[in-house]
């Protein structure tokens, strides 16, 4: 018979210090008190918990189960089965790059192992400084942007290899980085604290928002009654001649030709017949 060690079980997770204690536990009442059912309140408290160490910890989940009288198996059902918890510190920045189908095929899966060489990272990891956080991500319902990046939830469209490089890289040495539409950037922890349900107090970012990019409005502009445009996708060579000024308007990369083996002349797709 083989003898199989199970080692010793794991030890109560540590409490919060007791003044970091009192200051969530206001929070979480607040919470709770938004809620008919008190365990309704566990997704927002996990990100309450996630703002103030950056991740999941075990002692997050032990405050959650006393505060909602669940068990910590029950919280970690909870915590270990939605993505957005991180179950180990990671970085004030978590880049994530689209690798569903259409910004995979548009560049996004160029990008994603381009950002794993020049980082020195794999997928979920965190570089040496704390600063930022590699993953793959599905897709972000911002397929008209193609290939799309998102630091901290923040989109950042229409993105090369280079200008992704560049992103992290501005991110990594303190400068300001300015997403393509939405609100402006902060760290992780306090991303998570707004995911928390509590008001984001910096100036301007309420008001701060975008729209969706041309190709999304195309159905609902005929379902209001307006002539369809002539085409979305433009040829190879060809450009809109009423084409705003760059900076203008926010346009879609699918607005421009892409030089891909399926359109382009010169390297078609498909099989070749022998001796051509």
């Amino acid at each position: 018979m083989t003898d199989v060690s199970l080692g010793m079980p794991q030890l109560p997770a540590p409490d919060y210090p007791a003044e970091v204690r009192a200051r969530l536990e206001a929070d979480a009442k607040e919470i709770i008190a938004r809620y008919p059912g008190s365990r309704s309140a566990l997704l927002p408290l996990l990100h309450l918990v996630q703002s103030e160490e950056g991740h999941v910890s075990r002692t997050g989940m032990r405050f959650c189960a006393e505060m909602l009288d669940l068990t910590t198996a029950e919280v970690t059902a909870v915590a270990t089965f939605y993505s957005m918890y991180r179950r180990k510190p990671s970085g004030d920045y978590q880049v994530g790059v689209c690798t569903n189908t259409l910004c995979a095929v548009m560049g996004g899966d160029a990008i994603f192992e381009e950002l794993k060489e020049h980082l020195g990272v794999g997928n979920n990891e965190t570089t040496d400084d704390g600063k930022i956080t590699l993953e793959h991500i599905e897709c972000n319902a911002a397929c008209d942007f193609a290939p799309v990046v998102m630091v901290n939830w923040e989109f950042f469209d229409n993105q090369t290899p280079e200008s992704a490089r560049q992103l992290v890289d501005d991110l990594r040495a303190g400068e300001q980085v300015v997403p393509t539409r939405g609100a402006p950037l902060c760290t992780y922890k306090e991303t998570a604290r707004i995911l928390a349900g509590f008001p984001d107090q910096r100036p301007g970012a309420v008001e701060a928002g975008g729209g969706a990019g041309p190709a999304s409005l195309i159905g609902l502009r005929l379902a209001k009654g307006e002539a369809a445009p002539a085409r979305v996708v433009h040829p190879r060579g060809e450009y809109p001649k009423d084409r705003p000024q760059a900076g203008s308007e926010h346009l879609s990369s699918h607005d421009a030709p892409q030089k891909t083996s399926a359109s382009d002349p010169d390297n078609p797709a498909g099989p070749v017949a022998e001796g051509e």
